[in-house]
């Protein structure tokens, strides 16, 4: 068993370096030094970078582009070339408007620690305040909260109420119609309503008559002697 296991093995490492022999044939055919050779041939190139005769754009020239003849060229050239570019390092410093607009800019977007701990304090205590004021607001709702149920409650009472003597004295004002006409009448005819218009005055009179009669009633009342005391 040992020597049967030996043989598969060996005959296993034969066709192992069969095929690597094959793979190196094919790849020495396509390439004479090899494939290490030819990794470690490889060699980029730099940039080239002519420091002995740089190109300096003429700014009177009509030939030079407009973008060529800006400060933002001058500061690429000088970082590029240095002083070879002859470009006085001075005139690439900014500006007195420029540096007042750079600090300008970096005190709105990047403000000293102290404004922002300010800033921070004062959103703080505006949201404080509007938080008590809302908490107010609300324990004063919450306190006249019985009173608007009830007053809801008594409107709502008082509603179904209307509602149900209008019913009623539709209801009255029918049957009357049926019994004065004979027959039952559409509340929406001429007749009904002229009914109800006579009938509405009739009861304004009663009711001027009742309030003349109470005048006069206080009236006596008040104008008659107190009864002698015993």
């Amino acid at each position: 068993m040992a020597a049967s296991m030996l043989c598969r093995r060996t005959a296993a490492l034969c066709r192992t370096l069969k095929d690597f022999s094959s793979c190196k044939a094919v790849l020495s055919v396509n390439s004479p030094c090899g494939p290490l050779s030819q990794t470690a041939s490889y060699n980029p190139k730099p940039l080239k970078l002519n420091l002995r005769n740089p190109y300096i754009p003429d700014k009177d020239s009509e030939k030079t582009p407009e973008w060529q003849k800006t400060a933002r060229y001058d500061k690429k050239l000088f970082g590029r070339f240095g002083s070879v570019s002859g470009i006085d390092p001075a005139s690439l410093w900014p500006t007195h408007e420029e540096l007042e607009k750079i600090i300008a800019e970096e005190t709105q977007w990047h403000p000293p620690l102290e404004v922002m701990l300010k800033n921070i304090e004062a959103r703080e205590k505006e949201e404080r305040e509007k938080r008590l004021a809302r908490e107010k607001l609300i324990a004063a709702n919450m306190a006249k909260m019985p009173k608007m149920i009830a007053d809801w409650r008594r409107e709502k009472r008082e509603t179904k109420q209307k509602l149900k003597e209008e019913k009623a004295r539709r209801t009255r004002l029918l049957a009357e119609a049926r019994e004065r006409f004979g027959y039952a009448v559409d509340p929406r005819s001429p007749k009904f309503l002229e009914m109800v218009a006579e009938i509405e005055k009739e009861e304004k009179k009663k009711k001027k008559l009742m309030k003349r009669r109470l005048r006069e009633e206080q009236a006596t009342g008040s104008d008659a002697p107190p009864a002698a005391s015993s």
